[in-house]
Order: structure tokens, then C-alpha cells, then sequence
């Protein structure tokens, strides 16, 4: 009877009291449409989805853009910020903690079938990676050999099982970080260098972040200037 309690006051506080307190520092939630949902709920009930309505407006052009090219596809985004005061970390990340930025899933095919799909190889949307080949650079390895643990801290974590039944979606991820990039308001991309090679992208947001942080070959990290 108390955990129910407990757990309906939680999610009226969630749903309800959060969003309008977190207005006066500018951030709103994101919301799940037809072409845009979190990866996994646990994003939205422990309030990690709250960005600049500037971001907000930019994922739902950017959902709809990338679902009128393919039909039927659903993007699904990741960490966002916590809803109130900058600077408040967002554990694990380094910079998630002002709204201005938000982390989206690389687009799939189911293996099996060949056909796209919406869902996503992790439970937490990262950790399976797209690992380079051999004839592409290894940052991991690189940042690794350097003494930077963390930066594959999350593949050791997260269980490897599902990542046979997927394959990683070129034309449509490629698709994803140009659409992003083409967006005004957008200051920076993020993707492991390897991939940047692999599809052929060449834009000056596209950054690398850096051995201090975490490989960015298992999600795609985007922030307002």
C-alpha cells in the first residue's frame, strides 16, 4: 500500500508538478509523438528528458524530417538534462547538465529479417557499440592504451547478447546526423571517428569529444551552440 502510494505521488509529481517547475530555467520535457519516443521509459520517469525548447523544436523537425525519407521510422532519443539548474550533473555524463544537449540512437536493421526497425540493441539505449573495422581507427583501443578507462566503461557493463540481432543502418544514420547538422540551432555533433570515415561525413559541427569522455560509436550526442 505504501510503494503504491509512493509510486502515484512519484509520477503525478513527474507528469505534472516537474514540467511547470521546470520552466522558469527554461527546459521542457520531451514528449513522445509518432515519430519520436525515449528508448526506454526509465528516461522519462527519472526525469532525464528535459531540454531548451529550442532543442525540442529541432528533434520533432528532425523526427518528422527523417520519417517522411523513411516511412515508418521512430526516432528514439536518449539522456537528456535533469529539469532544473545548470551545471547539476547528469551521471555519467560530462555535459548533460543545461538542457542544451540531447544523445539519439543510430538508426537498425533487424538481422534476421533485413527489414529497419525501431528498436535498439540496449536496454538503456547504450553500450553496443559499431565497432570499427579493421582497416578504420580504433579510438577506442587509442583512448584506452592512454590510460582513459572510462571510455569503454559501458560495453564491459552492459550485457552483449542482443547485438547479433542487429545491424547497424548506414544510408538511414548518415541520413540522421546530416538532418541534425542542418539544423540552425545546432552547435555540435558528436560520433566516433570511425564512423565519421565510414559514412562520408564532413560537415564542421562534427566534432570528436575527446578521450575524457565516453566512445560515441553506440549513440549520437547533438547540442545547441
Amino acid at each position: 500500500m505504501k510503494f503504491t502510494s509512493f509510486l502515484c505521488l512519484y509520477l503525478i509529481f513527474t507528469f505534472i508538478i516537474v514540467p511547470i517547475f521546470a520552466r522558469p530555467f527554461g527546459r521542457v520535457p520531451l514528449r513522445t509523438t509518432n515519430n519520436l519516443r525515449p528508448a526506454t521509459i526509465w528516461t522519462v520517469i527519472l526525469n532525464r528528458n528535459y531540454v531548451k525548447p529550442e532543442l525540442l523544436n529541432a528533434a520533432y523537425k528532425v523526427s518528422n524530417e527523417i520519417a517522411n525519407k523513411y516511412p515508418g521510422t521512430v526516432l528514439n532519443y536518449l539522456d537528456a538534462s535533469f529539469p532544473f539548474i545548470n551545471k547539476y550533473p547528469l551521471f555519467p555524463h560530462l555535459s548533460h547538465n543545461d538542457g542544451k544537449k540531447l544523445d539519439l540512437s543510430f538508426c537498425y536493421n533487424a538481422t534476421k529479417t533485413g527489414q529497419s526497425t525501431n528498436v535498439v540493441p540496449s536496454p538503456i539505449g547504450y553500450g553496443i557499440s559499431e565497432e570499427p573495422l579493421p582497416n578504420e581507427t580504433n579510438t577506442a583501443l587509442n583512448c584506452g592504451n592512454k590510460g582513459y578507462w572510462q571510455y569503454s566503461m559501458l560495453n564491459h557493463i552492459i550485457p552483449q547478447s542482443n547485438k547479433a540481432s542487429f545491424t547497424f543502418n548506414e544510408s538511414k544514420t548518415k541520413e540522421l546526423v546530416l538532418l541534425w547538422a542542418n539544423q540552425d540551432g545546432i552547435g555540435k555533433i558528436f560520433i566516433e571517428p570511425h564512423l565519421v570515415a565510414r559514412l562520408h561525413l564532413s560537415h564542421p559541427k562534427i566534432r570528436f569529444h575527446g578521450c575524457h569522455a565516453v566512445r560515441h560509436d553506440d549513440h549520437l550526442h547533438v547540442q545547441l551552440k
